[in-house]
């Protein structure tokens, strides 16, 4: 312990310095302008400052700071489109969109976006608090997991989505496999062949997920709200009356906030896992957990509890992919990859005797991450009334302009027009399945997943040439797969049982 408070008296000494506060303060702020962006996402954002960095000299443990509190700020600023409009500002923040958007349409924009500040806040102190008391002993854990393992776990994690499937699971399969088919796309990074491109040069790397985003969630939504004002039917949402959540709502929200928070904490650990998978899982899990003991749950109706577990979840696992990059050297997510490039310009080399050479910058980086989580907190629940005002702009002037917001995120990747083509195709389609209310969180997760989830399986392949015992060789594996099953089987049978045991009381 008095290790643990002397390492923690070297990084505060470090976060408290004028340079370093007013970093961690610019640093969030652009985070959350990040995340409210749809396209932009933390991993654009913080290799956009990486030159800015390095250009004006800052120390190393400053610039670190700056990319970590834009990055935490990133998970902050998704959930903002996500609740208000139903456009994820980045990957993690789509499990927000199923509860935030509809809590958003009954007049509780204020509440739903303080209470996923709060979330978002719990998520990350757990995460802090997990990194400063277990960072060598989860980095030992998180090296155990090989390809076969992480296979396993993106099973689970499908598997998981039967609880976000409800009384509809041919068509949450259907959109599984949709976005599946999304991810095989471009050229086999093992072969060389091309798969589905068409001959079209522009699909040889694939169709970017930004790309499926928004034209899935804004393209889509802008084409519902066009549709909408052109019959001339109006939806008005209510005037939310309170600024923020009460301490009745913050009880509600608790217990799943805390679960999805130490969920998303050992989510985030795995290199590779990310704030995405954390997010689906967590809600599926909360989902699965609550429902069983409260039928008259509304989760993708509406529910506080569907809206603070991804948010908890999501920027938990942000914080917690630290802890591969410093004590590993392995980037725990795509964003701490872009971040490990920023140190070598440093001539820093993340890795286990990080901790012993600079000390300054790993303790430093670890209470700044706290003192930006205290300030995006302090930041985002005053701008509340202000990002909630969005839902009073009228439809005519609001659907052209986060078009062209979406339209400028999509351009930015690649400088095509055939890009902008593609979104508007995804669009479309997109339109035409929540017409026949196919649910579009099973599609995007496969589009997260899918070329993981390949690659992993090939690498395992590869270690036994072509023997499939390897994906059931480890105890990690057989508990993923025993979990799986849980998952998969118990939901539908327990529905199935509970419908058979139903009273019904005839009409007098």
């Amino acid at each position: 312990m008095s290790g643990l408070m002397e390492h923690l008296s070297i990084g505060f000494g470090v976060a408290f310095s004028g340079l370093n506060l007013l970093v961690a303060a610019l640093g969030s702020f652009i985070g959350t302008i990040v995340g409210v962006l749809p396209g932009l996402g933390p991993i654009n954002g913080v290799a956009m400052l990486i030159p800015i960095a390095f250009a004006m000299q800052l120390p190393p443990e400053t610039a670190l700071i700056l990319l970590a509190a834009v990055y935490v700020g990133a998970e902050y600023g998704g959930r903002i489109t996500s609740i208000l409009i139903n456009v994820p500002g980045e990957a993690a923040a789509v499990m927000t969109t199923l509860d935030g958007y509809p809590l958003a349409r009954q007049g509780l924009a204020s509440v739903a976006l303080s209470i996923s500040a709060w979330a978002s806040f719990i998520g990350s102190t757990i995460a802090i608090f997990g990194i400063l008391l277990l960072a060598p002993l989860l980095a030992k854990w998180a090296i155990a997991f090989g390809p076969a393992e992480y296979f396993v776990l993106m099973v689970f994690a499908f598997c998981a989505l039967t609880s976000l499937l409800g009384e509809q699971p041919v068509k949450g399969i259907l959109a599984a496999m949709i976005g599946l088919s999304i991810a095989t796309v471009g050229v086999d990074a093992n072969s060389g062949v091309y798969r589905y491109t068409f001959d079209l040069p522009n699909l040889a790397d694939g169709i970017d997920f930004v790309v499926v985003v928004i034209g899935l969630f804004a393209v889509s939504e802008m084409l519902q709200m066009l549709e909408n004002l052109l019959s001339g039917v109006s939806i008005d949402v209510p005037k939310s009356k309170r600024k923020l959540f009460n301490f009745q709502e913050m009880a509600y929200t608790w217990w799943s906030t805390v679960r999805s928070g130490f969920l998303g904490f050992f989510i985030g650990i795995l290199p590779g896992a990310g704030a995405s998978v954390a997010s689906a899982v967590a809600y599926a899990n909360e989902k699965k957990l609550i429902e069983s003991k409260d039928p008259e749950a509304k989760f993708g109706k509406g529910d506080l509890r569907g809206l603070a577990a991804p948010e908890s979840a999501n920027n938990s696992a942000a914080t917690g992919s630290f802890i591969p990059m410093l004590a590993l050297g392995v980037p725990g997510s795509g964003t701490t990859a872009v971040m490990m490039g920023a140190l070598t310009l440093y001539n820093i080399t993340p890795g286990p005797v990080l901790f012993e050479t600079q000390p300054q910058l790993v303790w430093g980086l670890i209470a700044s991450l706290f003192i930006a989580n205290v300030m995006l907190l302090l930041m985002n629940i005053p701008m509340v009334r202000v990002f909630a005002s969005m839902l009073s702009i009228p439809s005519w002037l609001l659907v052209p302009g986060i078009l062209s917001v979406s339209f400028i995120g999509v351009y930015a990747i690649n400088a095509t027009t055939f890009d902008l083509m593609l979104v508007v195709g995804i669009g479309v389609i997109g339109y035409f399945l929540r017409k026949m209310n196919v649910p579009m969180a099973p599609l995007v997760l496969g589009v997260v997943l899918g070329d993981m989830m390949e690659q992993n399986l090939r690498r395992a392949l590869s270690i036994t040439n072509g023997e499939v015992s390897i994906l059931f060789e480890s105890p990690i594996s057989i508990g993923l797969w025993i979990a799986a099953i849980l998952v998969g089987v118990v939901p539908p049978l327990l529905r199935k049982f509970s419908k058979k045991n139903e009273v019904h009381v005839p009409a007098n």
